[in-house]
């Protein structure tokens, strides 16, 4: 059952307003000069983006890497407000960061991946921004962990804090993909489930890694139903001292945003309503059916366990289990699913199964 929270629509926030979708937030991976930062924002200002982002500190896997101007960007980003009239944010990761936005007067905040997966680092920043109105939103965790990125989103609500939103990133991935982070959309749809009120960010960028990948991304937010876009724009992204590759220019983002198609939520149409329920009863039966199939392989999980108990034989069988999930792997692909979307809901099985043997 999910914890309530106490939270102000978007709507209210003083920066966006839905419809239309999606609502953008833009800017460059990180401010690096001043030049580059009002640069930025002037193309982006031009076409119709009105909340700016920019790094100011860069959390980096390696030292010696360009790691943010720190301060010094904070009165970039206090020109960017005074001469374009613009909202703007950046990370913070911890509470000396929060501070230091607070008296540069930055609009919005957010945490990114790794703060994310640390709850002292959340609860620390969470009661920096007590007493205080900014939105903030949330990266989901580098692992999918989807209770980790909720705790954060809890620490910073009882403190206080209603304007909440979150940001979908992908997670870190160490398997060889097409994308810098796989997208796990499942993580952004049980977020939905659980929080309805909640707005949701997509950052394909970070899940892209490439620019080339953006637009598919992207439009896969919106079929999702998804708020809003954080995307990552340079005014010359082959000179970025960070993520070059993944930033796009003002004018390729507004090229993109008037590329995609953004559905709505419902209609007034009978007929397609009137599908859809037929469509929707018939979901229901399979799901009916897919209970019932998994009751009964706990049942015959709890014999093989019993088995095992008398004939004095280990729970776990890596040989045996490891057979299973070729099995599995190939009838997926022989009925065009994605096998390993189907593994992860069998290994999931499997715990369970192991769990009910253990009994």
């Amino acid at each position: 059952m999910a914890n309530k929270l106490e939270t102000v629509p978007i709507n209210d926030w003083g920066f966006f307003h839905l419809p239309p979708r999606p609502c953008v937030i833009a800017g460059p991976c990180s401010a690096e000069t001043e030049e580059q930062v009002l640069t930025t924002a002037e193309g982006l200002k031009a076409v119709g983006i009105n909340v700016f982002r920019a790094g100011i500190w860069k959390p980096r896997t390696h030292p010696g890497c360009f790691e943010g101007v720190g301060v010094p960007g904070l009165k970039w980003l206090q020109k960017v407000k005074a001469q374009y009239g613009m909202k703007v944010c950046t990370e913070v990761a911890s509470s000396r960061h929060v501070f230091e936005c607070l008296k540069y007067g930055v609009d919005m905040v957010w945490l990114g991946a790794r703060t994310t997966a640390n709850p002292f680092l959340v609860q620390e920043i969470a009661e920096a921004l007590r007493d205080t109105d900014l939105p903030v939103l949330v990266k989901n965790p580098v692992n999918p962990d989807i209770d980790l990125w909720i705790g954060a989103l809890e620490r910073l609500n009882r403190e206080g804090i209603k304007k909440l939103g979150v940001i979908h990133r992908g997670v870190s991935s160490s398997e060889k993909i097409k994308y810098r982070n796989a997208p796990h959309w499942e993580m952004a749809v049980e977020l939905r489930s659980r929080y309805p009120e909640i707005p949701i960010f997509c950052d394909p960028s970070h899940i892209a890694g490439k620019r080339e990948y953006l637009a598919e991304l992207s439009q896969r937010a919106m079929d999702l139903g998804l708020e809003g876009l954080m995307v990552e724009s340079h005014c010359d992204p082959s000179c970025a001292l960070s993520d070059a590759a993944q930033q796009l220019t003002p004018a390729a983002l507004i090229a993109l945003l008037e590329s995609l198609t953004v559905r709505d939520a419902a209609t007034a149409d009978e007929a397609f309503n009137e599908a859809l329920s037929r469509l929707r009863a018939q979901i229901d039966v399979i799901d009916e059916n897919l209970v019932y199939a998994l009751a009964s392989r706990m049942k015959v999980s709890h014999e093989i366990g019993e088995l095992k108990k008398a004939g004095k034989v280990a729970i776990v069988q890596a040989g045996r289990w490891d057979q299973v999930l070729e099995k599995v792997r190939a009838s997926a692909r022989a009925n065009g699913i994605d096998p390993e979307f189907v593994v992860r809901i069998f290994n999931t099985i499997h715990d369970a199964s192991v769990a009910e043997q253990n009994k």
